[in-house]
């Protein structure tokens, strides 16, 4: 069966098990008395999400999608693909979030020279792990075996993810007001961004070796904040976010900043990760690590100086927020002063 096909590059028996394979882990993502008692989503033409269950008065529907670009060549060089899916549903998710949305479900994209079914199955287990994190159901997606068009063991992977928010908690730029101050909320490490200069300067190494230092940090997956965000936009502690990804931390802050005011961060007061500080060490410039990596800066959050302590509370140990700026009244856009810290 599916012999001639099989022969040309693509194994459809290969394909039929992962559908079963994920069909059965994407019951793991579903909320108990909802969605799981509904439908069953994976293998069919469309995914269905029942709204009602939510018992929304003005929802309105935010949607984000997103890759995890070439973090991917780190899981191959290291043969780890079950925090790869962490990745790329944080990706989608962060995004979500910043608007005041709650993540409800998450499809995903997946393509490939040729079906291996062990490294697939990995790559779904750490997307239903991020569902799980994230509060979101995986109700769908697509896996693509396109032999001819990818290398071989090669792959790409993007998501797309759906979110609710009341009409009236959306967060936009113009609920920031002047003095409101600047928190940092700390990173997991790289995320998913800046793995193409990464991987540039482990290619100029003499030395292939990799210490145990860089295994553990190159692949350590993105810090997903939606729980710890739900819980301070119930309370509505904050006026603005902001998710730190590609373009690093100013030119992602400065997106939900309103005209007429500035933002204002002190460069100094950022906690830098270990794993930055080798980057730096590789001679790359203050100005491109900013506009590259989060530097240990994940996710910032705008908000009254009343509310700090209330904020600091939601969040663990290891990602406790701390200020690095505030809001002024100025003609420019952003202001910054202080050196980062090596």
């Amino acid at each position: 069966m599916y012999n001639t096909y099989k022969k040309s590059g693509v194994n459809m028996a290969t394909a039929d098990k992962l559908v079963s394979y994920i069909s059965k882990i994407s019951r793991k993502t579903y909320k108990k008395n909802t969605e799981k008692k509904s439908f069953k989503n994976i293998g069919s033409f469309g995914s269905i999400f029942d709204l009602s269950q939510l018992k929304m008065n003005n929802p309105i529907i935010v949607s984000s999608t997103d890759g995890v670009g070439t973090k991917i060549e780190i899981a191959n060089m290291l043969k780890k693909y079950n925090t790869i899916g962490i990745d790329l549903v944080a990706m989608c998710v962060n995004d979500l979030i910043v608007q005041g949305a709650k993540p409800i479900f998450f499809l995903d994209y997946i393509a490939t020279n040729r079906l291996n079914l062990n490294k697939v199955k990995k790559i779904f287990d750490g997307i239903v792990y991020g569902c799980k994190l994230a509060g979101c159901a995986l109700v769908g997606g697509e896996t693509a075996e396109m032999p001819g068009t990818y290398q071989k063991n090669k792959f790409d992977l993007a998501g797309f993810a759906v979110g609710l928010v009341e009409k009236k908690n959306l967060l936009t730029k113009h609920k920031i007001k002047l003095d409101d101050i600047v928190l940092a909320v700390p990173s997991s490490g790289l995320h998913s961004n800046g793995f193409s200069l990464v991987r540039h300067i482990l290619k100029k190494k003499k030395n292939s070796y990799l210490s145990s230092f860089l295994k553990i940090n190159l692949i350590k997956p993105t810090k997903i904040y939606t729980k710890e965000l739900n819980k301070i936009n119930e309370k509505k502690l904050i006026s603005g976010c902001a998710n730190i990804t590609g373009g690093g931390l100013l030119n992602n802050i400065i997106r939900v900043i309103p005209d007429k005011l500035c933002l204002n961060i002190d460069l100094s007061k950022i906690k830098i990760k270990p794993i930055f500080k080798w980057l730096k060490k590789n001679n790359i410039k203050d100005s491109e690590m900013l506009k590259t990596f989060n530097c240990g800066v994940g996710f910032c959050l705008i908000a009254n100086k009343k509310n700090i302590n209330n904020i600091k509370k939601i969040f663990t140990k290891d990602y406790q927020p701390y200020q690095i700026g505030f809001i002024s009244k100025e003609n420019s856009k952003v202001k910054t002063f202080g050196k980062l810290q090596w």
